[in-house]
């Protein structure tokens, strides 16, 4: 399976994690949020930038999962209704931190909170499978300044 990630070009080479706290993972957790498509994960950092940013300095990692990686997949209708909220981060990070603990699951497939009839997937890197993780390709990411403009102009 191939998923995705728009990233600036000096983190693009390499599959790196941070450790920061996101919807999906609390603070020293790292994990790779990735996408089911190259417009998923442009949305996504679209939402994550707020609009603003983007230039000839953006690269799409295309990433190849094993074949053999085990998913653990949350369903959106088991999600409390205010999941998608950016101030209630508690229930989904409880969620995700629980899988990252456990290990079972290399990933984690979890609605987007931007399109949730799509999916991320969430990648612990500190599972035993990870190292069969492997970023293919690198390309120039040139989005259409007109969606750029939609958001900005919007606030």
């Amino acid at each position: 399976m191939l998923v995705y990630r728009i990233v600036h070009k000096k983190y693009a080479n390499a599959l790196f994690a941070g450790g920061l706290a996101g919807r999906w993972n609390s603070e020293g957790k790292k994990v790779l949020y990735t996408a089911e498509s190259v417009s998923l994960a442009y949305l996504e950092t679209m939402h994550y930038r707020k609009g603003f940013g983007f230039n000839s300095d953006f690269r799409i990692m295309i990433i190849r999962l094993p074949s053999t990686a085990l998913f653990l997949e949350v369903i959106k209708t088991e999600l409390p209704g205010n999941w998608r909220d950016f101030r209630n981060y508690q229930d989904c990070r409880k969620i995700g931190d629980e899988w990252f603990d456990r290990a079972g699951h290399l990933c984690l497939k979890v609605p987007s909170a931007v399109v949730p009839e799509n999916c991320n997937i969430v990648i612990n890197t500190l599972h035993k499978g990870y190292q069969e993780v492997e970023l293919i390709d690198t390309l120039d990411f040139i989005p259409d300044e007109r969606l750029e403009n939609i958001i900005k102009n919007h606030k």
